[in-house]
């Protein structure tokens, strides 16, 4: 099956160049905004912001911009009794959060400053009858929260513990599939690229990817891409810097990436750069925020974007620490 882009065009002013030094300064300072309300607003999203931007960094080239060891610290003081983590200090533990500061603390190789087994405990904990996962206690379910407990349980090498019904939650994911290939956050829910990427992560983790029309999907996928070279998340909708990396990293899965035009999506994710504050918007023109970021630099470092560290496509961390836990060839 080919796929015929008709997005694709030869632009002719030069492609901006990614402002690398103007990025780490922004990202430094985000924690020093305390007398701005969007800073206390953004609480509940505090550790995931760590995880954004401390993996924005590692990308960058620039590992060592934030002290690391206060990170860890703070991450210390999230962890709750029941082993999962809040978004912030004294906040209620979340499946989400708990993925974010598991995923920071192994790109700091920390994992030893934490009780590993009680995060496995509240991980298996949300899992329901039916194979999906719960966000928290209150019984939230979408398959965003499946992805980031197989995501989390493989990063722990706990994928194999007993308390778990694999099988169930490949079947839950299956029904999640809807006639164009793409998944939904529930059995019935709209094709999402968000959704796509957890489904099809969560597959791949699971060495399930047979259950994917490769093809289909792909297609799916490419049709995101609009004329200004940008992808949304489903037809109809604006172009997002976000998706450029729940688009790309699922086409990476499905090897096909080379089904967008990457120049055109590269254009689109530089020309959304904050050229005096640093940071990177959904869209050009836009304010930054570090959740855009550090998906638009990641979604660089999958186009091969030079000067960036490599991006492993299904954990969104480092490829050299997906490597070095020992994961990398299991997709």
């Amino acid at each position: 099956m080919s796929v015929v882009n008709d997005n694709a065009t030869t632009a002719e002013a030069p492609i901006p160049e990614l402002l690398i030094d103007l990025h780490v300064k922004y990202i430094q300072a985000l924690d020093t905004k305390k007398e701005d309300l969007e800073y206390w607003l953004t609480e509940h999203l505090r550790v995931n912001g760590l995880y954004w931007g401390a993996t924005a960094l590692q990308i960058l080239g620039h590992s060592d911009a934030l002290d690391q060891e206060k990170i860890v610290e703070y991450l210390v003081k999230c962890q709750h009794d029941n082993g999962g983590f809040g978004g912030h200090i004294d906040h209620d533990p979340h499946i989400l959060s708990t993925l974010s500061a598991v995923q920071v603390l192994i790109t700091y190789d920390r994992l030893d400053a934490i009780n590993e087994d009680k995060v496995v405990d509240y991980i298996v904990s949300l899992q329901n009858k039916d194979g999906s996962f719960s966000g928290d206690s209150w019984g939230e379910t979408d398959t965003r929260f499946i992805f980031c407990a197989v995501n989390c349980l493989s990063l722990l090498k706990r994928l194999d513990d007993k308390r778990l019904d694999i099988q169930k939650t490949i079947e839950y994911i299956v029904r999640c599939r809807n006639f164009d290939g793409g998944f939904g956050n529930a059995p019935g829910g709209e094709s999402h690229a968000a959704q796509v990427y957890v489904c099809v992560g969560a597959l791949t983790i699971l060495g399930a990817l047979n259950h994917v029309d490769v093809d289909q999907l792909g297609w799916w996928l490419s049709e995101r891409q609009l004329k200004n070279g940008g992808l949304n998340g489903r037809p109809e909708k604006l172009e997002d810097v976000c998706y450029s990396w729940w688009v790309l990293s699922s086409l990476s899965m499905l090897r096909r990436p080379h089904w967008i035009d990457s120049e055109k999506l590269t254009r689109f994710i530089l020309d959304s750069q904050d050229s005096e504050t640093g940071g990177i918007a959904d869209r050009p023109g836009n304010m930054p925020d570090v959740f855009h970021t550090n998906f638009g630099i990641c979604g660089l470092s999958l186009l091969g974007h030079p000067g960036l560290v490599a991006v492993d496509p299904v954990y969104c961390m480092p490829r050299h620490v997906i490597q070095r836990i020992g994961l990398a060839e299991k997709h």
